[in-house]
C-alpha cells in the first residue's frame, strides 16, 4: 500500500482535505488545479485561503496545474472537480494517454445537466471500462481536515476495488464503510443538496425546528422514490450517503447549499448569492437535473419542484411554502 501513488484532481476544499489526509498516511500525492495562478499561490503559501482557510498544506504534497504532471505514473486518481466540469476534465485526461490500470474514485456530488448522468456514468462514457468507485457521506471538508471523527462510504461494483480504497482512506478519525450500490450512493450524495437549499430557505424565513424536520423527512422520501425508480436500493438512503449526508448538509453552518437557501429566504436573488460565493454549491445545477429526472421517471418530488421554482423562476419562497402546505391531503408514504 505504501507504494500507491495518488493524484487528486481539484484544489477546492474537499480535494485539498483529501490530499492532506492521504499525504498524512504516507502516500505520494499530487494535487492538480485548473488555474495555474492559484496552483502557484497554493504551492508558495501552503494554505488554501479560498476554500480551506487556516489548514496547512504539507510540503510533501506536489501541487501543479499541469495535468500530465499530476497523472504521471499514478495508481489512484481522485476526481474532486465540480460536477458540471467533470466531463471536460475527463476529456483532457484522455488526451494525456491515461492509464487504464489506474483506479478512478469520484468524490463529487452532482448530476450533469442535460445528459442527467451521474459522475460514474460520465467517467465510463469518457474513459471506458476503467476501475471505478465513488466516495460519499456526511463529510464537511473543514471538519475532516481538523481531524473531527467522520464516517463515509465507498461504493464500487468491484469488491476488490472498494476494499482496497477502504484501506487507503481509513484512519482513526476517518472511518470508511463499503457497499456495491453505486447508484444509491451517488444519488443520495447529489439530491440531498436540493433538500439542504430548502432547509436554508426555511432558516432564512425564520421558521423553526418543526419545519426543518418536515423538510428533512419528506425530502428523504423524495430522494428514495426517485432512487428506487433509477435502480438504487431503498435502504441505501437510510445510510451515510442518504440520511447521514442529508442531516449534515441541512444543519451545518458550513454547508454551501444551506447557505444558498438561507440567503434566498432572506430576500437575495440567486444571481446575487452566486456572485458572492467562492465555492460551488452543487445543489443549484442538481436541482435542474432532478426536476428533469422526476419527469423522466414519473416520480413526484414536490419539494424539489418548489426549490426549482424559487431558484429559476423567481417564485416567492413564502408562496412556495404555502403551495407545499396546501397540497391535497394524502397517506404518508416513505
Amino acid at each position: 500500500m505504501k507504494k500507491t501513488n495518488i493524484a487528486v484532481l481539484g484544489d477546492g476544499g474537499w480535494g485539498t482535505t483529501l490530499s492532506i489526509l492521504l499525504s498524512g498516511k504516507g502516500f505520494s500525492v499530487s494535487m492538480w488545479g485548473a488555474f495555474s495562478d492559484y496552483s502557484q499561490y497554493l504551492d508558495k503559501k501552503r494554505v488554501n485561503s479560498k476554500f480551506l482557510p487556516g489548514i496547512k498544506i504539507p510540503r510533501s504534497i506536489h501541487i501543479t496545474s499541469c495535468l500530465e504532471d499530476a497523472l504521471y505514473k499514478k495508481d489512484l486518481i481522485v476526481l474532486a472537480v465540480p460536477s458540471q466540469h467533470t466531463r471536460e476534465v475527463l476529456k483532457k485526461i484522455k488526451k494525456t494517454g491515461y492509464s487504464h490500470k489506474a483506479i478512478y474514485l469520484s468524490v463529487t456530488k452532482g448530476i450533469e445537466i442535460g445528459t442527467l448522468k451521474r459522475i460514474s456514468e460520465i467517467v465510463h462514457n469518457e474513459l471506458g471500462n476503467v476501475k471505478l468507485a465513488v466516495l460519499s457521506g456526511p463529510t464537511i471538508a473543514h471538519e475532516v481536515a481538523l481531524g473531527v471523527p467522520t464516517t463515509a462510504v465507498i461504493a464500487s461494483r468491484d469488491i476488490r476495488v472498494r476494499k482496497f480504497l477502504q484501506n487507503i482512506f481509513m484512519t482513526d478519525r476517518f472511518r470508511i464503510y463499503t457497499t456495491d450500490d453505486v447508484v444509491g450512493v451517488e444519488l443520495g450524495g447529489s439530491l440531498k443538496n436540493i433538500i439542504a437549499i430548502a432547509c436554508g430557505i426555511s432558516d432564512g424565513l425564520g421558521f423553526g425546528t418543526n419545519t426543518k424536520a418536515a423538510i428533512l423527512d419528506r425530502g428523504l422520501a423524495e430522494i428514495s422514490r426517485l432512487g428506487h425508480k433509477m435502480g438504487a436500493r431503498v435502504n441505501s438512503f437510510s445510510g451515510l450517503s442518504g440520511l447521514g449526508d442529508l442531516v449534515t448538509t441541512c444543519i451545518s453552518l458550513h454547508s454551501r447549499n444551506r447557505f444558498v437557501g438561507e440567503s434566498i429566504g432572506k430576500g437575495k436573488s440567486l444571481k446575487q448569492v452566486i456572485e458572492h460565493m467562492q465555492m460551488v454549491a452543487e445543489g443549484i445545477p442538481t436541482t435542474k437535473s432532478a426536476v428533469a429526472l422526476s419527469k423522466k421517471y414519473k416520480v413526484e418530488m414536490p419539494i424539489t419542484q418548489q426549490v426549482y421554482q424559487v431558484l429559476y423562476c423567481k417564485k416567492s419562497p413564502l408562496k412556495a411554502v404555502n403551495d407545499l402546505m396546501t397540497r391535497k391531503g394524502k397517506e404518508e408514504h416513505l
